[in-house]
């Protein structure tokens, strides 16, 4: 497999009141494609940031990051916004979507914002209401966004972050708002996703997520101090305990 991310040195400081916070430090890592991988790590320990500054929605303070093996760090805000919208997706725990617009116009929006193809408004239509019928939500595809579950509201934020055909899915948190039954039925569509080929880095506190990931790398205090390959040939439960055994002598 071929990398479609590679982090190198990677550092980011926010200066507050003249001291300066260095969140993030001389982070190194690849995420090959097809794989799924979880950040873990305590709270405040860069997660986040770490996510929002290799996806590009952050500056660094010096580093690389290559993403297709283009270094993004380089790129004008421009040149940015349209790889956000082209190349990635972006799901988050907050369940950002337009209140004035039904599930499926909120679905297509990203596409419909798109020059990345010749497609009519018809035509990416049409997709959306594919992806929503593959995640089962078709039927609330003209509802306001009040109008449905947190469970639906999630699956319907998959499908926005999918019409655009993305090379990476990020997910911050994508399963933390949500109930145990609509957390599962998250993370099943996401490993669907995931069987079928798309790439997804995933920020997550719930080992029982990350235990679903093929490889997880925690982070302390801006630092990357492990990485886990999950033994994806055994038994859910039992992939779940072994995870939890290793944060543990990581101090989790």
């Amino acid at each position: 497999m071929t990398a479609v991310l590679e982090v190198k040195d990677l550092c980011k400081t926010y200066v507050i009141n003249k001291r300066q916070n260095n969140v993030l430090k001389n982070v190194n890592f690849s995420i090959e494609n097809g794989e799924m991988v979880a950040i873990m790590g305590p709270s405040g320990s860069g997660k986040s940031t770490l996510l929002y500054a290799v996806s590009g929605m952050d500056s660094v303070t010096s580093g690389k990051v290559m993403f297709n093996n283009k270094d993004i760090t380089k790129l004008k805000s421009n040149e940015l916004a349209e790889l956000r919208l082209n190349e990635m997706g972006f799901i988050f725990q907050q369940m950002y979507m337009m209140k004035n617009l039904t599930i499926l116009d909120n679905v297509i929006l990203p596409a419909i914002e798109s020059k990345k193809t010749s497609e009519s408004k018809k035509e990416k239509i049409n997709r959306g209401e594919e992806l929503m019928r593959k995640l089962g939500i078709i039927e609330v595809a003209d509802n306001d966004i009040n109008e449905v579950s947190g469970g639906q509201l999630q699956r319907a934020c998959i499908c926005r972050s999918m019409i655009n055909k993305p090379k990476v899915l990020f997910a911050d948190e994508p399963t933390g708002a949500l109930n145990r039954a609509a957390s599962h039925e998250v993370m099943e569509e996401l490993i669907k996703l995931n069987e079928e080929g798309t790439t997804i880095m995933m920020v997550t506190h719930d080992a029982k997520v990350a235990a679903k990931c093929s490889r997880v790398l925690y982070i302390v205090d801006g630092n990357i101090k492990g990485e886990y390959k999950s033994p994806l040939d055994v038994q859910e439960k039992d992939r779940e305990r072994i995870l939890n055994n290793w944060l543990m002598e990581l101090g989790w």
